[in-house]
């Protein structure tokens, strides 16, 4: 039976909205990934049998299956094809999800996983507007809110403090920015930007990372979503721009073209969750990847848990019980910003390198989703 396994992954550093990749159209941004990630492989283009592609905001220069176009502007074959899907802030996770089964099922040999999403260019909420514009209907069978509100449900429930989630933020910020200092950050692809005049530049780091951080400071800003609330903008994920790619392949056959291997799935999942707490799936989508798998939390030694906002981690972590200091230890969104569509196959990318630096065997990738849902994937270091 075909086992997938994955060959390389690569990530765009995550831009600041309105930053270095400004003026840089999402099809674009996402063919520079793809380029970048046969190159690093030393794949021909020609042998990829398709290009799964998550993200969010399907509308203006994102619309159009976005996948597809910058499979053209990279210049692959023409007979590559792609399709793009939305599984909220899961869909580059879920996206190598599909590629990966595609491999398992026999239906191919090499398939890509990717994502992309500038939100600079294509604001959140762009493709249905407000809120409000869902079918009313909803409303009344799940009352649904803001995500933003939904954080706030999860401190209520797991009784966490303001100090609580600010702290987390700092150590967010404090871990990517050493991980950049020790040039970690091995996935990252340097790709060309503007600087706040307008000049070329090359990108090789996440733009939203800071290297001193003021605790008075932080603490000094208002709730986002509620007048005694403890989420604010510091203690949640940083609007970005950004795509990134895996690269996955039939490990007889990717091991006969004489490419190396570098991990295999253990276990792919996805959940649906309460709509209205919406962001706990993280909860039972991790307890079902473990289960799967055949392990616990404790065997695990690299977790990327996407850090939409820091009580997300911090109410799962409640439950879970994990060693934090294996928990993002590169940073998480807060720090390095969470480009929707693409974020998925960044942390994927980025967790790969981490457990290849640190000798690590095994590791754990989970994500919140807006509506109730989580994605969740252990993948074991070949």
């Amino acid at each position: 039976m075909p086992q997938p396994v994955i060959i390389e992954a690569v990530r765009t550093p995550f831009g600041r909205k309105g930053g270095a990749f400004r003026e840089i159209r999402p099809d674009t941004l996402l063919a520079q990934v793809l380029k970048g990630l046969t190159s690093r492989a030393h794949v021909d283009p020609a042998k990829i049998e398709d290009v799964v592609t998550g993200c969010v905001t399907q509308a203006g220069e994102q619309g159009a299956n976005v996948g597809r176009l910058a499979v053209l502007l990279a210049g692959y074959p023409v007979e590559v094809p792609a399709v793009t899907l939305n599984r909220m802030c899961g869909s580059a996770q879920q996206a190598i999800h599909f590629a990966a089964e595609e491999i398992a099922a026999g239906d191919a040999n090499y398939t890509i996983g990717c994502g992309v999403e500038s939100m600079t260019r294509v604001p959140m909420f762009s493709d249905v507007g407000t809120l409000d514009k869902l079918n009313p209907m909803v409303f009344e069978l799940h009352n649904l809110v803001h995500q933003g509100e939904s954080a706030e449900l999860l401190a209520d429930k797991y009784k966490i403090t303001r100090s609580d989630v600010d702290e987390f933020s700092m150590e967010s910020h404090r871990r990517a920015a050493k991980a950049f200092a020790e040039k970690r950050n091995v996935e990252i692809l340097p790709t060309e930007g503007l600087d706040s005049e307008g000049k070329t530049i090359t990108l090789d780091r996440d733009e939203g990372i800071r290297d001193k951080l003021d605790p008075a400071k932080i603490a000094s800003l208002n709730p986002a979503f509620r007048p005694a609330g403890v989420v604010t903008a510091a203690n949640s994920s940083q609007i970005s721009d950004g795509a990134a790619a895996v690269l996955i392949a039939d490990r007889e056959i990717a091991q006969s073209a004489g490419l190396r291997p570098r991990a295999r799935f253990l276990a792919r999942v996805a959940v649906g969750d309460d709509p209205r707490l919406q962001l706990a799936g993280v909860i039972p989508a991790t307890r079902k990847a473990l289960a799967r798998a055949g392990l616990t939390i404790n065997d695990i030694d690299w977790i990327e848990i996407n850090e939409a906002f820091a009580t997300v981690v911090l109410s799962w972590a409640r439950e879970l019980k994990p060693n934090m200091e294996r928990v993002n230890p590169w940073g998480g969104a807060i720090a390095h910003g969470h480009p929707l569509g693409g974020t998925g196959a960044g942390l994927m990318a980025k967790m790969l390198a981490g457990l290849e630096a640190t000798g690590g065997r095994l590791g754990l990738q989970t994500m919140c989703i807006g509506h109730g849902m989580a994605t969740a994937t252990i993948i074991e270091r070949i």
